[in-house]
């Protein structure tokens, strides 16, 4: 030891500077990363660039309520007792002493009345979970309508997808488990519907009631499937659809230097990063304010639940109204055949609800099979240059909307005056006859916005100046587009309907018989794509001859300058 200690003195004293010692971070580090490998892996995902623009905000709030429920549940569950045993309530709410109930219920009292914060984080939790479903909602029709859906990223759609059929289970069961009279109507209607499906009905309700309604065992399997089950596929599936969004490249909006092959925004470390902690915080106080502001399901005003009881204005959270609706509109059809009753009326629309659902699912790989697309795409599309695909997701709106108001028929006569019979049927004509007209008025509000981005692109923009010609003519300035603003008017696709083809070859020979898969996929891609579907571009022989005829205007401020040609604009229009 001392010589070592003394050859590193002479070491200093002729001027060479010892070995530094790494400190206990970086000895950390570089274990971690010798078994991990995480740094090649940080390097190669902290640059990752990230656009910058509002609407892909939009998850960004499902992945913060979604955490805010998780932190609020997490603070209930210490104190929630999800029991369906009965006893007589002696607490600090004094209107309900005496009062024999469940206790899920008293426990949830206690948290209200009891617990410090407890109302509080209980608000949080309901109101964080009413924006996590509206946020899927709305994230998803962003990623429909500008058509981020397609190749490569349909798996992922059916993750977010599935993400939300699962959100809407798990808002029912943790709606139902304080055991109040208003969730317990659902429940009830929950078992109706369920014991209506043919054959395996009544299996199914004693698979999930574990006994007659409303037993003893339906609160600690809903506590269950609440706390542990449902959340644990929920956080499973936004990891894989986080990861799938960085394994993809992010979409963006098309513009001067976007195309598919890269990316134009922000890099992931440190300026995304930055930006997504503080709308963490941003959103964590606009729902804490909501919850501190706005009572949400004050169960101490309906009081527990008994079978032979019904809540007034009993209505289930708007994003289950859907499913309610179709069962209120739905006349009650009953077939009665072998000493049998098939209750149409509640079977239809439970039948219906999850195949809409699936369809919504399945729409990514409907739609790629119509057009046939094998490309992969990275630039959004503008809604007005997919009218039909605008169309159908407005028509959809329209018809969820209509069930909404369904399913709360009695609240909406009652407030506006109007029999509750009169309002169901004229439901039942609206939901045959508006998404019909959502769809034709949406198209044609699509193909006007074309028509007038064609013009735009032709004649410029209107100024509001007027010009007096030499020969006395008067005319409206408008002052040319620049090539940004063209290239974003005229970048777009238009593509071509599927064709089956004539039925006979170059030489008279008749081709095989085509299927009706084909059949049904040519009809579907003629009225995608067909003609009336969208408007042509502007070609670069009409862009020339319009700007020949304005050469040399005068322009407001007196300048005097040339429209630029399509090949003189970079993004310009194209020949179609």
């Amino acid at each position: 030891m001392s010589v070592s200690q003394t050859e590193d003195s002479s070491r200093g004293a002729m001027g060479t500077r010892p070995p530094t010692r790494a400190s206990s971070g970086e000895r950390f580090a570089d274990w971690t990363d010798s078994r991990l490998g995480l740094h090649g892996a940080g390097r190669r995902y902290a640059r990752k660039v990230f656009p910058d623009h509002w609407s892909f905000l939009l998850g960004e709030v499902c992945l913060y309520s979604f955490i805010v429920i998780m932190l609020t549940g997490v603070y209930l569950t210490l104190f929630f007792n999800p029991s369906m045993t009965e006893i007589v309530y002696h607490g600090t709410y004094e209107p309900m002493n005496g009062v024999r109930m469940s206790e899920a219920y008293a426990s949830t009292l206690d948290i209200s009345f009891d617990v410090r914060g407890g109302l509080l984080v209980r608000q949080i939790h309901h109101w964080a979970a009413l924006i996590f479903v509206a946020g899927m909602v709305v994230h998803m029709m962003r990623h429909f309508f500008t058509g981020s859906f397609r190749k490569p990223r349909e798996i992922n759609w059916v993750f977010g997808w599935t993400l939300l059929f699962i959100g809407l289970f798990e808002g029912l069961l943790g709606y139902s488990l304080p055991d109040d009279l208003l969730s317990g109507t659902g429940l009830r209607f929950v078992e109706g519907a369920t014991i209506s499906t043919p054959v395996i009905g009544t299996y199914l309700t004693f698979f999930l009631f574990g006994d007659e309604f409303p037993g003893h065992e339906i609160i600690p399997r809903f506590y269950a499937l609440h706390i542990l089950v449902l959340p644990g596929l929920m956080v499973a599936l936004l990891t894989a659809h986080l990861i799938l969004v960085f394994y993809h490249k992010h979409t963006q909006w098309g513009g001067p230097g976007k195309t598919e092959k890269n990316v134009v925004g922000a890099p992931f470390m440190p300026v995304y990063v930055a930006k997504a902690g503080g709308f963490f915080f941003l959103v964590f106080g606009v729902i804490t304010f909501i919850a501190a502001v706005a009572t949400i399901n004050p169960i101490w005003n309906v009081g527990p639940y008994r079978p032979d009881q019904v809540s007034t204005g009993a209505q289930p959270d708007w994003y289950l109204g859907f499913a309610e609706g179709m069962v209120r509109v739905m006349p009650g059809w009953e077939i009665n055949a072998w000493g049998h009753t098939l209750a149409l009326g509640v079977f239809i629309p439970v039948a219906l609800f999850p195949l809409m659902l699936v369809i919504i699912g399945a729409y990514p790989f409907i739609e790629a099979w119509i057009t046939g697309d094998k490309r992969e795409h990275h630039l959004l599309q503008r809604p007005r240059n997919v009218p039909v695909r605008t169309a159908l997701g407005t028509s959809w709106l329209s018809l969820y909307l209509l069930f909404l108001i369904g399913g709360g028929n009695d609240i909406f006569a009652t407030h506006f005056h109007l029999a509750v019979n009169h309002v169901t049927w004229g439901l039942r004509v609206a939901v045959f006859v508006v998404p019909v007209l959502t769809f034709i008025i949406t198209k044609r509000i699509c193909l006007a916005l074309q028509r007038r981005d064609r013009d735009k692109v032709l004649h410029g923009r209107e100024t509001g100046m007027i010009k007096r010609l030499p020969h006395g003519e008067y005319i409206e300035v408008h002052e040319p587009l620049s090539p940004a603003e063209l290239h974003k008017l005229t970048s777009h696709e238009q593509p071509q309907p599927y064709e089956l083809g004539p039925e006979t070859d170059d030489n008279g020979v008749r081709r095989p018989p085509v299927g009706i898969a084909n059949r049904v996929r040519a009809k579907l891609a003629h009225s995608m794509f067909g003609p009336g579907t969208h408007i042509p571009k502007p070609t670069i022989e009409e862009y020339r001859a319009v700007a020949h005829d304005h050469e040399h205007e005068e322009l407001p401020g007196g300048d005097s300058r040339e429209l630029e040609t399509a090949e003189e604009s970079p993004g310009g229009p194209s020949s179609g």
